[in-house]
């Protein structure tokens, strides 16, 4: 790539000659001094040579740290296994979804007892019909270490399922045909699918998404008509490399196939008629810089979600044959105080999802006669969302809620009568008393005077006396806000003494667009002084103190933990940093890497100095030094696709060298899957296991780690 000069000598190959370690040693990577040269400045990075995971130096040395982290934990073997059953203890084993109906059918989830995967069923005009399982993904996934059903679809007419499948975990789907009248299974030959597909209203075409097999960026939508024993063809190409997704869907109507493409600060849809699959996708409207749109049709018109003019979005409604922005109405105008975040269409009303003060709020039009009301929710801190909803000809709508002390529940409210009816909510076996449980919304006030939320669980009756263990938890990037919602694994920490946070930082969207600006590109700091700050205000409020706080976050959240611990090391017992985006300036140079070009908007561009020199100046891989560094446990997946598993790993081993405290520093590679770890719900338990033992081991054990 240019600007960078690649000094690797064969001797980065030594390492996976060298004799087995005793299980208890420390890991030592070789350091092999790489020169990464930008802008007339050069770092020097030791540990490049990890960036290849075709040589066994790497595998090896990666097995070796993963056996070094069972040596160190060892001791907690009981431990884990108790929180593991425990855990596992409060899923009900034989769960099913609510049923929702579609197109003749009610369609449902359910799993099965000791089963990891869920099986997809379906029942023709009542649910008291015969059950059809559509996918049973436990024998789908049969021998194999990692399996994912990425999206499904069944074709109208109700005979044929498209579905898709993962293997690896690296978001690099096959596709697969199922005729649900013989059960028959067909593969398309298809490979480096989007993971989602769509039929058209012929019941024989397709459309699907592609991705780049190097960046794995969404590039092509292409139509496959299944009968025609033709390869796919290429409908749509994305020569913006810094537009990150391309989807396909069909409408809630049925009427359009619908091509959207998504960069951070603008984005595109294209329009095909559905019973048209053969014609020629149309622009909705052209893309501009800063311009963000949705759409839904609506009766010979459709109705826009969009920022034009309006930070926090507003809805505007257009003709069906007049779609350009010009001839866009204002149905619903902006609010500055409210953001609103998405929306559901019916024949007679219109549903749209807000948030107020960081909370969701739910909103019913009627669409003739202009009244609205809102749903009211009486918690201090909660989440509600718009759920499933198939059909237009309805009063009813389907919609989600949940807090801390919440399980899971869908509600079906009447829209006409406004009666409000639980359809499910999640059951924990052996019963769950929220009453047992406090829930509290704080503000710590930021070192710039900015108001940050925050969310606490406890138990009730737990003392204000800084003596209790803490986990804050954040993430803080690409707008994405962290909700309040039920974690039922959570009450494993909080039934043994911890205080649950999660810090609502700058760079989500919690308190609208703007704390999302507020939270990138060169206010990125905002995000990381905001968890420091959160940290401090919990210490200063006795809700804890530094010998018992402890943070975690993954992915950017894992950046964010990444330059917590650099900057203030002190503060932290111990940090669990999860699949870490920690390697910020390589990574963002190099346009071969997944997602990179992507990125541009959220991060910045390092190919310009200004950009690289803010980046350097927080990248938590570049801004290692020595110091007495809090106990780290680190993951991290092979098959990685948005944080590559070096990033991770030679953090890890830099840090190891810089350390001139006495914490751990500890990595765990799961070797066989990617970003979201294990797949399967109770072998995702394992890994949560592992984390709670090394946050308790650490809280509780005045002798952690002993060998």
């Amino acid at each position: 790539m240019n600007g960078y000069l690649f000094l690797l000598p064969a001797t980065v190959l030594a390492f996976s000659c060298r004799q087995p370690q005793p299980v208890a040693e420390v890991p030592l990577a070789p350091r092999i001094d790489t020169i990464l040269e930008m802008h007339g400045h050069q770092r020097v990075d030791p540990y490049y040579w990890m960036n290849d995971r075709e040589n066994p130096a790497v595998i090896n040395y990666l097995e070796a740290e993963n056996a070094y982290l069972q040596a160190r934990l060892v001791h907690t073997t009981k431990l884990q296994e108790e929180l593991f059953e425990e855990m596992k203890g409060r899923i009900k084993q034989d769960e099913e979804s609510a049923p929702f109906f579609r197109n003749a059918y009610y369609y449902y989830v359910r799993y099965e007892t000791g089963a990891e995967y869920p099986i997809y069923c379906r029942k023709q005009g009542s649910l008291e019909a015969a059950e059809e399982v559509m996918l049973n993904v436990n024998e789908l996934a049969e021998s194999q270490p990692y399996f994912n059903v990425g999206g499904y679809d069944v074709s109208p007419d109700n005979r044929l399922l498209a579905f898709t499948v993962d293997t690896i975990g690296r978001r690099q789907y096959t596709i697969k045909l199922k005729d649900l009248e013989t059960g028959m299974i067909t593969a398309t030959g298809t490979q480096f699918a989007g993971g989602d597909v769509s039929w058209a209203s012929d019941n024989e075409t397709v459309f699907f998404t592609s991705i780049d097999p190097v960046t794995l960026r969404y590039n092509r939508i292409n139509r496959y008509n299944i009968n025609g024993g033709k390869a796919p063809e290429e409908v749509y190409y994305e020569e913006d490399e810094t537009f990150y997704y391309i989807g396909v869907n069909r409408s809630k109507d049925n009427r359009y196939l619908m091509i959207t493409a998504y960069s951070t600060l603008s984005n595109e849809t294209w329009l095909l008629e559905a019973g048209n699959p053969t014609g020629k996708f149309r622009v909705f409207q052209p893309r501009e810089k800063n311009l963000l749109y949705d759409v839904w049709p609506h009766h010979g018109r459709f109705f826009v979600r969009t920022n034009w003019n309006a930070q926090n979005f507003r809805l505007m409604e257009t003709p069906a044959n007049a779609t350009h922005k010009k001839n866009w109405k204002e149905v619903v105008p902006h609010r500055p105080d409210v953001l609103f975040e998405n929306m559901e269409v019916f024949d007679d009303y219109l549903v749209l999802q807000g948030r107020k003060q960081g909370l969701n709020r739910l909103r019913i039009m009627h669409l003739s006669s202009g009244d609205v009301h809102n749903l009211e929710f009486p918690e201090e801190a909660y989440t509600a969302s718009i759920g499933i909803n198939a059909e237009m000809s309805t009063d009813v709508v389907r919609f989600n809620y949940t807090s801390p002390t919440t399980p899971n529940s869908t509600y079906d409210y009447n829209m006409a009568t406004r009666r409000r009816d639980l359809i499910k909510r999640q059951e924990i076996p052996g019963g769950f008393d929220p009453e047992l449980y406090e829930t509290r919304r704080l503000y710590a006030t930021a070192r710039d005077g900015v108001q940050v939320p925050l969310t606490l669980l406890y138990r009730k009756n737990t003392p204000q006396n800084g003596q209790n263990a803490l986990l804050l938890y954040a993430y803080g990037s690409y707008g994405s806000s962290i909700n309040p919602r039920f974690n039922a694994n959570i009450f494993s920490l909080v039934d043994r003494g911890f205080v649950y946070a999660l810090a609502h930082v700058r760079g989500g969207q919690e308190l609208g667009r703007q704390w999302y600006e507020d939270g990138k590109l060169l206010k990125k700091w905002n995000t990381f002084n905001d968890f420091i700050d959160c940290a401090e205000f919990l210490v200063a409020e006795k809700y804890t103190n530094p010998g018992l706080l402890f943070a975690g976050g993954g992915s950017a959240g894992g950046l964010l933990m990444g330059v917590i611990i650099n900057e203030r090391p002190e503060l932290f017992r111990g940090v669990i940093a999860s699949v870490p985006f920690v390697d910020v300036v390589t990574t963002m140079l190099d346009e071969t890497i997944p997602l990179t070009t992507a990125e541009y908007d959220e991060w910045g561009n390092p190919n310009n100095r200004e950009y690289y020199d803010y980046m350097l100046s927080y990248s938590p891989y570049d801004n290692v030094v020595n110091q007495a560094y809090p106990n780290l446990l680190v993951t991290s997946g092979l098959h990685d696709s948005q944080v590559q598993y070096w990033e991770p790993t030679k953090w890890v081993a830099k840090l190891r060298k810089h350390n001139t405290g006495d914490g751990i520093i500890l990595l765990h590679t799961n070797m066989k899957a990617g970003h979201g770890g294990a797949s399967g719900r109770f072998r995702r338990l394992r890994e949560t296991a592992l984390e709670y033992a090394f946050l308790l081991d650490l809280a509780f054990d005045s002798t952690p780690f002993s060998e």
